[in-house]
């Protein structure tokens, strides 16, 4: 029996780190997954189903999403690259994405947006869900024409999504910048099960960290998706400090939200 408000959920990206981590848990608390990637997937829990499919092919996208009530959507290119690896895998591959959940009835997208839609802002600078964006890179500029299409499906089609603007999701921090931009893999869960069973989202955008001493984001127009994050990066503070020693707030990797991916130069260059 299905713990989810949803009980058929598509997991795209799930041969990736994060997709991984959610695979499990998933299985255990709805009827049928279904889950895809690009990349050869293997069946391990019962009630999976594998499908492989390339973003980018509209009518592969048509059928991965028939008979799905609700999708996770973590595919697609996942850090900054060429301009065509990110236009096929997270702008036409979102595009298709939308209009297999229109024609099939899809009725809920949550899907992995990133920090890197507000990058250039400086951290000094708070943001919150309604902050405008400022991408920093290829990949930032993809996940702002995500958030965009989310809108758009709301308020024409009625399609309802969350965008996770997701900072550091990973097992530990490894820098200064992560002491604020942690997202735990258990937080992970706790958010993805929030966002499949709260009401009445619309089209919402959540920041995914952790509870974090020195967290640079305020989540307060996303208090009704009802996330609760437990976990803290601080207690790896010590140990990271003691590894990379004082870091000059000024250093790329600190001085904007986005860190190196504000600083870097163009990808095809």
């Amino acid at each position: 029996m299905s713990k989810f408000k949803y009980k058929n959920i598509l997991l795209t990206g799930a041969a990736g780190a994060l997709g991984n981590e959610l695979r499990e848990k998933l299985s255990k608390e709805c009827k049928s997954l279904r889950i895809s990637d690009k990349l050869k997937l293997d069946k391990i829990f019962q009630n999976e189903e594998v499908f492989k499919v390339d973003l980018s092919n509209e009518d592969e996208m048509l059928e991965l999403t028939k008979n799905i009530d609700c999708v996770i959507h973590m595919g697609g290119q996942s850090i900054e690259g060429s301009w065509n690896n990110v236009l096929n895998s997270n702008i036409i591959g979102m595009y298709n994405l939308y209009e297999g959940c229109r024609k099939n009835n899809v009725k809920r997208v949550i899907w992995a947006s990133s920090v890197h839609t507000v990058g250039f802002y400086p951290r000094a600078h708070n943001v919150d869900n309604k902050t405008m964006p400022r991408p920093d890179s290829n990949y930032g500029l993809s996940k702002v024409f995500g958030e965009s299409l989310a809108q758009y499906y709301w308020d024409k089609y009625g399609i309802e999504t969350i965008s996770i603007r997701i900072y550091s999701c990973i097992a530990e921090p490894k820098d200064h910048r992560m002491l604020s931009t942690w997202l735990s893999y258990n937080d992970l869960k706790s958010l993805i099960k929030a966002c499949i069973d709260s009401s009445n989202v619309q089209h919402s955008i959540i920041f995914g960290v952790s509870n974090n001493d020195s967290i640079l984001i305020d989540n307060k127009y996303a208090n009704h998706i009802g996330y609760k994050p437990k976990d803290n990066a601080e207690k790896f503070r010590k140990q990271i400090e003691e590894k990379t020693g004082f870091v000059d707030p000024q250093d790329s990797l600190v001085k904007t939200h986005g860190g190196y991916f504000a600083s870097a130069g163009h990808f095809d260059d």
